[in-house]
């Protein structure tokens, strides 16, 4: 018995050895098959329904497309007058639903039995701008029309909405408005047009404007702007080609102030990169308004004046001749106190709407490529290269009141002392170099007062220059005394920026720089009398500001305030000191006494006023040329303008620009007061009914 129980035992370990072994290779058969359909089944998602899968999800994609945001008014000082401004325009735009192209790349099939389709479109739509269309514009052909709608993807995205036409009459819009299933894609878009002032008031100042896509091709600002909106998350800030935006002056210095947001559409887009249909709209966001400080009242009469004194240069004899090559002139009249600048004029002007869709015509850029650049800002020429100067000329005399400053700061002289003015001053090895006074006038005793008031060269050269340079020799470094000079220039603004609030300002030219080949003895004696340096005419105004101050260099600035489209102040501009310059009382009032130049143009002028009248000789193309400089603030105790002009080729000072300075004054006296009290009446109802009355 015990043996079988053995034996028992042993078929019993036997079976269940088998059982084991069996479960074992069911479970590995098991995971072989299960791992093997999931080979299988991604096999057949990656290679047979991958592309299916793919256009589904591409088929969930969604596309900004912006609209145009509407850009924010530009306002004279007074918020009455618009220098810029936008208005509402219709606009017809087509996004294309089918693909019309030639050739398209990544495998996709063109139905070449579109294209008919396509140009039945193009025919039709020409058909009803001629029939609906205003009867004095040029009528779209269907050929152009083709054009705009860039079948070949040559401009623009397929989802991408094309401008067919804009500035549509009420009875395009009422049509297309009604038949718009006629046309499919067809939209009529509310869009805006720039417009300015067609009085022309400063319009090298007020700015133009251009297409996001030429001005990106240009400007460092728009290439950054480029680079920058793949990674923008707010799609109100992403900027379309045929978008308008700031090129320059205001327009371009407050480009975002003034741009506010673009609206857009968020287009599902299909795998063919074509529209699905619209989801949502987000409207645009209207831009900032900018206050200027520019008072278009004396604005235009600034202009006014430069315009008439060009033209009796013209046709009348100063010191026996006319100057009929006087064709430019700039002025810049800037509040003392505040640095607002009340008017900048670069003339001749222009007419800005020639930019005013973004683009402008060849045959317009030819009238205005010499004139529309701010020639108070920067140097350009009138368009005859080496022949005549440029728009920023050397200041001549008009520096004389700082090298008197500077002669007394540096201890060259005294108020008190006295120079025995003998009509020239001799310099250099064996005094070969003569400089003399104009028309070779002798003053005799002159104290600095009265060098400033004569315009004493001699004066000038041997008691600034020669002195400066003798007190700084040195072996070591002979121009020593030359970077002294440097040093006092930059402090009153003449050869730095000024900080206006223009882009692209031009720093000025100083010739004493260590490029120039001439002695530093040389460099000192015309440099004290305005011949070794070349400055903007909104540099000399800012220079003038510190004489009226005694020694503050205020920022001038052109923009006072920014509101929003509800009239809250975003940002107030306030009055800045850029630097001050600390003499003694009596140095400035030195100089200021001696600011009394005659001046014919300011007979019967009601006030007291520091004045300096300057006659820069310059050699352009070979000829020596003279150009009228004029600085003056009003009133002389407590002033309240600072003015500069430069006439180019206009001969003496006191006779070319001269006369423009009065009329300024007087225009701002008329608006604002020079002694805080406006001078202009204003008609009272009372008034104007007795006017009427017989």
């Amino acid at each position: 018995m015990r043996k079988i129980d053995n034996e028992q035992g042993t078929d019993n370990g036997t079976s269940d050895r088998k059982r084991f072994s069996f479960r074992i290779n069911l479970f590995f058969f098991s995971s072989f098959i299960i791992f093997t359909v999931i080979i299988v089944r991604l096999a057949i998602l990656q290679f047979v329904d991958g592309p299916q899968l793919k256009q589904q999800e591409a088929s969930n994609v969604t596309k900004n497309v912006p609209l145009t945001p509407i850009r924010g008014t530009i306002y004279d000082s007074t918020g009455q007058n618009r220098l810029a401004y936008s208005t509402p325009v219709q606009s017809l735009y087509i996004t294309l639903s089918k693909n019309y192209s030639d050739s398209v790349e990544n495998s996709r099939k063109p139905d070449k039995k579109l294209l008919p389709e396509l140009e039945n479109m193009t025919q039709k739509l020409a058909n009803r701008f001629a029939q609906y269309g205003n009867k004095d514009e040029p009528k779209m052909t269907a050929e152009q029309i083709m054009d705009a709608m860039d079948r070949n993807y040559q401009r623009f995205s397929g989802f991408t909405p094309r401008l067919i036409k804009t500035n549509l009459n009420k009875d395009e819009v009422a049509y297309f408005m009604q038949h718009k299933s006629e046309f499919p894609g067809l939209d009529v878009v509310e869009e805006t047009v720039r417009h300015y002032d067609p009085d022309t008031v400063a319009v090298q100042t007020v700015g133009y404007i251009k297409s996001y896509k030429s001005a990106r091709e240009t400007l460092d600002k728009y290439k950054n702007i480029q680079k920058s909106m793949s990674a923008e998350n707010d799609p109100g800030l992403i900027y379309m080609d045929n978008e308008s935006v700031g090129f320059d002056g205001l327009e371009f210095q407050y480009q975002e102030q003034l741009r506010g947001k673009n609206g857009y559409k968020t287009v599902p887009i299909d795998p063919r990169n074509m529209p699905e249909g619209v989801d949502s709209v987000t409207p645009p966001q209207k831009g900032n308004n900018i206050y200027s400080t520019i008072n278009k009242e004396i604005q235009v009469k600034t202009e006014e004046a430069i315009a008439d004194q060009l033209r009796w240069l013209h046709s009348h004899a100063v010191s026996g001749k006319t100057h009929p090559y006087a064709k430019t002139g700039f002025a810049v009249a800037m509040e003392v106190d505040t640095g607002n600048v009340v008017a900048m004029a670069s003339m001749p002007d222009y007419d800005a709407n020639y930019w005013q869709t973004g683009n402008i015509s060849s045959d317009n850029y030819k009238k205005i490529q010499n004139v529309y650049l701010n020639g108070t800002i920067r140097s350009f020429g009138s368009g005859q290269s080496g022949q005549h100067p440029e728009s920023v000329v050397l200041l001549g005399s008009t520096i004389k009141p700082l090298s008197v400053l500077i002669g007394l700061e540096e201890n060259l002289f005294s108020t008190s002392s006295y120079y025995q003015d003998t009509g020239a001053a001799y310099f250099g090895r064996n005094n070969s170099s003569r400089v003399r006074n104009s028309s070779g006038h002798v003053y005799g005793g002159l104290d600095p007062a009265s060098a400033i008031r004569h315009s004493s060269n001699a004066f000038m050269v041997d008691m600034v220059g020669k002195r400066l340079y003798n007190k700084y020799i040195n072996n070591a470094k002979e121009d020593q005394g030359v970077n002294v000079w440097d040093r006092y220039m930059k402090e009153f603004g003449l050869g730095v920026s000024t900080g206006v609030d223009l882009p692209t300002e031009y720093p000025g030219l100083r010739e004493y720089g260590p490029k120039s080949k001439e002695s530093a003895l040389s460099k000192l004696a015309y440099a004290s009398f305005g011949q070794q340096g070349k400055y903007t005419t909104l540099q000399l105004a800012q220079y003038t500001t510190v004489l009226a101050t005694k020694g503050k260099r205020m920022e001038p600035h052109l923009v006072s305030q920014i509101k929003d489209t509800n009239g809250n102040v975003v940002q107030t501009i306030k009055p800045k000191v850029l630097n001050e310059v600390k003499f003694p009382d009596a140095y400035w009032n030195e100089v200021i006494r001696g600011m009394a130049t005659d001046v014919s143009a300011f007979n019967g002028f009601p006030y007291d006023f520091a004045r300096k009248t300057g006659t820069s000789q310059q050699s352009v193309g070979g000829k020596l040329k003279d150009n009228g400089v004029f600085i003056a603030f009003a009133p002389r105790q407590n002033p309240k303008l600072a003015v500069a002009v430069v006439i180019p080729e206009g001969g003496f000072g006191a006779f070319s620009a001269g006369p423009v300075a009065r009329k300024i004054f007087d225009a701002y006296d008329e608006v604002y007061g020079l002694d805080g009290v406006p001078k202009k009446k204003v008609e009272t109802a009372t008034d104007s009914n007795a006017i009427k009355q017989p």
